[in-house]
């Protein structure tokens, strides 16, 4: 499954050497445990060198240095398999980020069918690969000639499957239970066209207009306080013209 060239670095001469590979560019990632721009720093035609302390503050944990791509789009395919190895995948969505966390997912994504399809089969052959039991969300650049480049995989339910439970017959929480007790997966059919948004920190003042929305499903999370980046909730706004 092709995706977006990168180097293994460990350690700061490593990154030093990945940076004068990618003309000093590049983005630097924790290999587990990022998400939402977290774990993440962004090198941009910087001179190779003087990097030093660079992985001790990112927790000198394992990273790899990505190139840059230029793509189109993003896209995510939820999917899941069950104990027998049985395979379900949802409809791609495109997804909106905004200083590095989603801000939407639209579904259905502006790709052709056959992206679509090949979406699905990498990510059920990724499912197959691992052996894996339950959701999970991977995430495509989608190039202008419409090929794929696989971007990060989430071993769980994922943000940008939320509009699952508004517009999905099996949401991907369902999904997953099912799967990981050893139930027949569900049907992963959309009855809906629809966005996904986020509500993040003071997006949640929106919430009283939101309700008075025919077509929209809101779900709150319960948190106290609302920060910057803080996520705290999210809407999908449904069409009734499916």
């Amino acid at each position: 499954i092709p995706t977006a060239d990168f180097c293994p670095v460990d350690n700061d001469d490593e990154l030093t050497a990945a940076l004068k590979k990618f003309d000093g560019s590049g983005i630097l990632k924790t290999r587990r445990m990022g998400y939402d721009g977290k774990g993440q720093r962004v090198f941009r035609n910087m001179e190779t060198g003087g990097f030093a302390g660079t992985c001790e503050a990112m927790g000198n944990v394992p990273l790899i240095l990505e190139s840059f791509v230029d793509f189109e789009r993003e896209i995510s395919v939820i999917a899941a398999r069950g104990m027998d190895g049985s395979l379900a995948a949802y409809d791609p969505a495109e997804n909106v980020h905004r200083d590095g966390i989603l801000h939407s997912s639209t579904l259905p994504a502006r790709i052709g069918s056959e992206t679509a399809a090949a979406a699905q089969a990498a990510a059920a052959k990724i499912l197959a690969a691992l052996d894996y039991v339950g959701v999970i969300g991977i995430e495509f650049f989608v190039l202008a000639d419409g090929a794929l480049l696989a971007n990060e995989i989430a071993p769980r339910v994922h943000n940008s499957g939320h509009w699952t439970e508004a517009a999905c017959i099996v949401s991907q929480f369902e999904q997953h239970i099912r799967a990981v007790a050893g139930l027949p997966l569900g049907n992963p059919g959309r009855h809906f066209d629809c966005v996904m948004e986020n509500l993040i920190g003071d997006d949640v003042l929106r919430v009283p207009a939101l309700l008075a929305e025919p077509d929209l499903m809101l779900h709150l999370y319960g948190k106290a306080e609302a920060r910057p980046g803080r996520k705290m909730g999210h809407f999908t706004r449904m069409s009734r013209h499916r």
